[in-house]
This record gives C-alpha cells, structure tokens and sequence, in this order.
C-alpha cells in the first residue's frame, strides 16, 4: 500500500487536524506525520467501551499505568496508618478482621507429620512411630514460650499475631534468630518486625536494587531486608535513627533468615496491602454517618419543656446555667439534658428542630453498604455481621462460601510460615541429635521426605450436627474420604488420637462391666443384669 492510498485510509476514519497538528506539521512535517498516524491508530481502538476516551462517563477517568510497586509503596504508609486506625475503632472492621483471625488460625495451627516413608524406606509401624515422636519433640518447643524471640508467645499465639499483623498492615517480617538459654533444649526462636520497620536505609528514595527496604537481584528475589532498628513511631523516636541490614538467606547454609508474609497480588510486587485498603473509604463514611445518626437519635431522645414567664423570672435549670456571680452563663454553655424543663426570658422564643429519628432509611442503606462491603473483604453479609435470619439453605451457603477464603488463608499461613518454621526447627532437631533422621543433610529429597506434614486448624462448625455427621458417614462408606479428613473437618482433631482414646475408653468400659448396645446406643447396661 502506497503513503498516498494509507493516508487516504486513515482520512476515512475522519481523523481531522487540528491547530496543534497543524502547527506540528508546519515545524517538523515528519514528526507530525506520526502523530497523525498515532491518532488513527487510536481511532481504529475501541473495541471495548470502558477503555472509550470520547464516552462522557468516562472521559474523567484517570488511571495509573505505573507497576506494582509504584501503584503501591508511595500509599503503603497510610493505607497501613488507615487500616490500623479502623481496627482500632470502627467496630465493623475490627469485626471483620476478629473473624478471620478466628477462623483462620483460632488456637493455631496444629503440627500432623506425615513422612514418605516409601522414599524413606520405612514400614508403617516405623513411619508411625517416627511421626508421634517428632510430633512430641515439636510440642517440647511450640508450647513453650522459648520459641518467642520476646519470651511471650508459644506458637500457637505467634501465628495469630503474624497472620493479625498481615492482615492489618498488609505484610509482616519474622527473623529467625538462634538463642541460647539456659534449660531450652533449642536455639531456634521467632522474632516478629512490623513492616514499617523495613524501610530503604536513610529513608532513601525507591531504585531498581533497593524499594520498600528489600533488596533484590535480577529475577526479582530478595537478597537482604534493611530494618529500622526502632519502629518509626515509636515513643523513643529521638534517638537516632538506624538500620540493620539482614539478608534474606544464608552464605553458606542456604538457611532462610527472614520469614517475609504478604498477599501478592500482581507480578513484581515488593510490598503487601492491607487487607481492608478496598474499602477504607466505605468504611470510614459508614462510621461517620453511624456516629452522625446516632447523636441524632440522641438529641432526638431529649424532650425539653420551655416554660416561657411574663415576669422575667425565667426558672434555673441544666438549659440557663448560672455564673459564679449570678449573672447569667454564656450561650455556648447551653446542653441539653433528658426531660429539662427550661426557663427563658422575655423576649426569648424558641425554635424546635425535628430531626425525625430514627430513621427509617438507616438499616436498608447500611446493609447495602456491608453487602457490598463483604463482597470485598470475601466475607457473606452474614458472617460479616454475624446475622444469620435467613433459612438453614442461606446459612449454610454463607458459611461455604465463607470456609472457602477462609481455608485459603490457612493453606497460604500454612506453606508461607508454619512449614518454613518447621522446616528451621527441623534442622536444629536433627543436627543436634534429638531426632534420628539418616541423610537429612545429605540428599534434599530425603529432607523433604522427613519434613512432610499436615497442618490442622479449627473446624468450620455445624449448622445441623446431624445431618453434617450422617453426610461424612456416608462420604468415608463410599470411599471418597477417610476417617481423617472428615475427623479434621469436623472437629478439627486427630483421627489416630482420637482411635486410640476410644479404644482406651472401650476397653475401659468393658473391664467395668458395661455393655453398649449397638442396636440402641443410648441404652447402657449392666453384663451382669439379664436382659
């Protein structure tokens, strides 16, 4: 296609100059040649209307275009401040971010190891017997406060605070220190750093090597963590300032010294967001105009009776204060009071506002808001507000849809910090001998064989207790689960410890005399006893 017959094309799409184009041309004809060929290529664009730049509804709209890192780290400080302040108090958001602690992690996360043992060559008495050992070593460290780089936390407590403070702050760092004291059999100890701790070194601008106070190299992996000694709002700020540079791994173990939690959202990222940053702004106006409606509702609430005297007498009372003198009190320390009854003087004249509370239009336009909220947060309406009014379908699918983010959550808590934990833990045990592990350090294979496992957290509860444990029975009969699953999913306990503990109770049961009808359950009775 000849210039002429392209140019003739693009004058068909009725792309006109105008002065600017003009003016281009007649200084630099080339140049302006390109811009007209730029502003038909826009014009053969628009196949999808909201990128329309000629739509009135959307000319408006200005858009970032920038990465990951710049649509995030110049607002990370006060999203994070926004965040924290509407947990601290707006209800809702406290309640959302309460819920999904609860939920989550409630009493932790339990440790279940589940070895390789075909890798490992084991039978299954040995694996089982492996894994109820490393599970009683593990629990000598995570129920004790030792594991707390403060010596405050057991595990248990570090998760909730770990997975509170991602949730709140948008990521949280966790060091993973090595400490000797005195009567710890282990060294291995968990420091927790707030993420505004981890900042560029001097308070220095975000480049290419160093944002947001991570280092990376060329594919994007962290290599060092530049901490703030001190937190940056701390009471003792007028110290001086400092940074310890801690990398990321190991010289020459390879060993992860920093445990790094955030919800990555877009390749690149560097920094998470807080978990409430969507509906910061919502949440805030909803607050205000709760606390405005309810002031209303307050002022409303005080009926006060203005006696109006043609003497001037008018009668004291909470509305016409008095001085110390006995003069008259200025107007700004009026108040009024529940079931006043005030006196005015002459010439004094009211007027009475109706605010016409309450309001009826309150609870339809809020619950709007928190649907639209909870969609947000991936919390239904009624576990958002714990309002569950609707039939026992509508409950139950709420709270499925809600057990789907929620067990989202725990896998991403599992793998991001219990198993690294576990993992580091692993390695002290094992090198010093206080658990058996043939070639754990020589074969990363076989390392990963050893480090299998399973972490259980509370179950999801039951609407209908009946139905939910004939649905399991009938599950396990079929064959498309066990006695595991449905035993961790239920009540979020141990299968095998619960098999030994009936067993211990049966045989218990049975060397008292007592027979359990299998026919009538509820029916208990002496062997002795004739039927």
């Amino acid at each position: 296609m000849t210039p002429q017959n392209d140019r003739k094309n693009m004058n068909d799409l009725k792309v006109k100059e105008n002065v600017i184009d003009r003016i281009v041309r007649f200084i630099d004809p080339v140049k302006a040649e390109r811009r007209f060929r730029a502003r038909a290529v826009m014009a053969l664009s628009g196949s999808y209307i909201g990128a329309s730049r000629a739509k009135r509804s959307l000319s408006q709209w200005r858009t970032s275009w920038g990465d990951a890192d710049s649509d995030t780290l110049y607002d990370l400080p006060i999203l994070r401040d926004r965040s924290r302040d509407l947990v601290r108090n707006v209800p809702l958001a406290t309640g959302a971010i309460n819920t999904v602690c609860t939920s989550v992690v409630g009493t932790g996360l339990k440790l279940q190891s589940r070895i390789d043992r075909e890798t490992l060559g084991m039978d299954e008495a040995e694996a089982d017997a492996w894994e109820a050992a490393t599970e009683r070593e593990f629990r000598l460290w995570a129920e004790s406060q030792e594991c707390d780089a403060a010596r405050t936390l057991t595990f248990a407590s570090v998760q909730n605070l770990v997975f509170r403070s991602a949730l709140e702050s948008g990521d949280v760092f966790i060091l993973l220190p090595y400490i000797e004291r005195p009567g710890s059999p282990y060294g291995l100890s968990l420091q927790v750093i707030e993420g505004d701790r981890v900042c560029n070194e001097s308070n220095a601008p975000d480049g290419p090597e160093v944002s947001g106070g991570v280092k990376k190299d060329s594919y994007g992996a962290p290599l060092a963590y530049h901490i703030m000694d001190q937190h940056p709002g701390s009471i003792l700020g007028l110290r001086k300032r400092s940074w310890t540079i801690v990398p990321a791994f190991g010289t020459a173990s390879g060993r992860r010294n920093v445990l790094h939690l955030f919800w990555q959202m877009r390749p690149g990222q560097t920094r998470g967001v807080p978990y409430l940053a969507p509906v910061i702004e919502p949440l805030k106006q909803l607050d205000r105009y709760t606390e405005a409606e309810l002031m209303a509702a307050v002022i409303s609430g005080m009926f006060t009776v203005f006696i109006k005297s043609e003497t001037g007498d008018g009668m004291v009372s909470p509305m016409t204060p008095t001085s110390e003198t006995g003069g008259r009190a200025e107007d700004e320390d009026y108040k009024l009071a529940s079931g006043a009854i005030v006196g005015l003087a002459p010439g004094e004249d009211i007027s009475v506002a109706d605010p016409k509370r309450p309001n009826t239009a309150f609870d339809p336009f809020v619950l709007a808001i928190l649907r639209q909220t909870g969609v947000a947060l991936e919390l239904p309406f009624e576990v958002l507000v714990k309002h569950f009014t609707a039939s026992y379908s509508a409950a139950r699918a709420a709270l499925l849809e809600a057990w789907k983010f929620f067990m989202t959550r725990r896998y991403w808590l599992s793998v991001n910090f219990c198993q690294p934990v576990y993992e580091a833990w692993m390695e002290e045990a094992v090198a010093s001998g206080r658990i058996s592990a043939p070639g754990f350090f020589d074969d990363p294979l076989i390392r990963k064989a050893y480090c299998g496992s399973e972490w259980v957290g509370p179950a999801k509860g039951m609407i209908d207790e009946r139905a939910e444990v004939e649905a399991a029975q009938l599950r396990v009969e079929m064959g498309i689960s066990t006695l595991a699953e449905e035993t961790a999913a239920l009540t979020g306990g141990d299968w095998e410890k619960k098999h030994v503990q009936s067993a211990k109770e049966f045989r218990m049961r049975k060397e008292a005399g007592l027979i359990i009808d299998k026919q009538q359950p509820q029916k208990v009775q002496l062997a002795s006893q004739p039927n």
